[in-house]
């Protein structure tokens, strides 16, 4: 496809309706409308494009802020080539027609349209997600948003307990263990604690596989003496205890099913068969999973919040959306600065830290890497920073050349301890 347009269409995306703007290769304006948020009004809009400019779809180039949602994807169906800009960029495209910083919708579709005519290297051509990726990307969403439902629901039983002085905060300080909820879905009255029979509880830490306690240790702890509540006060917590104990085993569930669906998709995008035009060795979730630190989570995470960085082993890229990319600032000869970016997307920045940061008892030359850092002054999060910035080089080098990780290799060690 051809990196000039003779036409260029900027959509000002809204909830409701979208002002779309038509532009020449001259930057002339040819045409304005607003268009509602209905399949009947988005279809004549395409079709009033089509006859206004008479040239095919892949002729006529579309920008817009946002590079999700049906409007977009219904473009991309229709045949145009899309392209998308971050909101902040756009900004500064409107102060070319208006200095007093007045938005209005109309302006910002002739911005759209007009930065895309002069300066189409600031946009991102949009693809469409491989239906796989889309479905994996909702699934560990899912997980992160059940992972936050189960930690306050947790946080509210904790506080429960806290009111009576429960033995349980002794054994499970944040009262998130699924076998405390399993027992206290059986028992929630307090008064019957000290009473629970042996069995059960030995029942319970079986089922969960708990070692670091034993039964003695539960029974102990249940029968030593505690502060007296208010009367009233126990019932009360009872009635608590029986309302959100079944919620945490519910959330919990469906957590650790999502995690299971996760970790099936992934051996299921490794098993893929690869495309005949395919040179490399192995696939990229195989890659991925060879890297020390790099759990499910972690790949699915990278795999799905950084699908164009991947696809395109560009470095620079993934180092700028996983926030381990410094922010330098320099001004004449007094002001330099070098500060954390915070401008990136979150979810792959805690699946970066949390790689970097399971891989150190992992890796002897990541382990070092570390250690010098520190030595250097780093405090811990600004070396696991680094950490993770060098694991994306020598991701991206193993993604080129098609190779699983191999720690033996020369060029692998040196590359983690550089």
């Amino acid at each position: 496809m051809a990196d000039t347009y003779a036409w260029q269409v900027g959509i000002d995306w809204g909830s409701v309706e979208h002002a779309v703007c038509l532009l020449d290769a001259s930057g002339q304006v040819c045409g304005e409308r607003r268009v509602a948020h209905t399949a009947a009004a988005v279809h004549e809009a395409i079709a009033w494009i089509r006859a206004r400019t008479g040239a095919p779809p892949d002729a006529i180039a579309v920008a817009i802020e946002t590079p999700r949602g049906v409007l977009v994807d219904t473009m991309i169906d229709q045949g145009f080539p899309v392209f998308a800009i971050n909101p902040k960029q756009l900004d500064r495209f409107r102060d070319r027609f208006t200095a007093s910083g007045a938005k209005d919708d109309r302006r910002d579709g002739h911005v759209l349209a007009d930065g895309l005519r002069t300066d189409a290297r600031a946009f991102r051509r949009v693809q469409p997600d491989d239906p796989a990726i889309i479905q994996l990307r909702e699934r560990c969403r899912i997980v992160e948003d059940l992972q936050e439902q189960e930690q306050r629901l947790a946080n509210r039983l904790r506080d429960q307990l806290f009111r009576i002085d429960a033995a349980w905060l002794a054994l499970s300080p944040a009262a998130d263990d699924p076998w405390l909820w399993t027992l206290l879905r059986e028992t929630p009255d307090p008064a019957a604690w000290p009473r629970l029979a042996r069995r059960r509880v030995a029942a319970a830490l079986r089922a969960h596989r708990i070692r670091r306690l034993t039964v003695d240790d539960v029974m102990a702890g249940l029968r030593q003496p505690r502060l007296t509540g208010a009367p009233g006060v126990a019932d009360a917590v009872a009635l608590r205890v029986a309302s959100l104990v079944p919620q945490l085993l519910l959330v919990h569930e469906q957590r650790t099913a999502a995690e299971r669906c996760i970790a099936q998709a992934l051996d299921a995008l490794a098993a893929a068969p690869a495309p005949e035009a395919e040179s490399r060795e192995h696939r990229d979730v195989e890659i991925l999973r060879s890297l020390p630190g790099v759990g499910r989570m972690v790949a699915a995470t990278m795999l799905t919040e950084a699908t164009a960085a991947v696809a395109g082993r560009d470095y620079a890229m993934l180092r700028t959306h996983g926030g381990t990319a410094p922010v330098t600032k320099r001004s004449g000869k007094r002001l330099y600065a070098v500060h954390m970016r915070y401008a990136c997307k979150p979810r792959l920045r805690h699946a970066l830290y949390h790689w970097a940061r399971c891989s150190l008892p992992l890796d002897p030359a990541t382990r070092a890497y570390y250690d010098a850092l520190r030595a250097r002054g780093h405090h811990h999060a600004r070396a696991l920073r680094s950490v993770a910035d060098r694991w994306l080089r020598i991701l991206v080098a193993m993604l080129n050349a098609g190779q699983l990780y191999d720690p033996s290799r020369p060029r692998c060690a040196m590359a983690a301890a550089a």
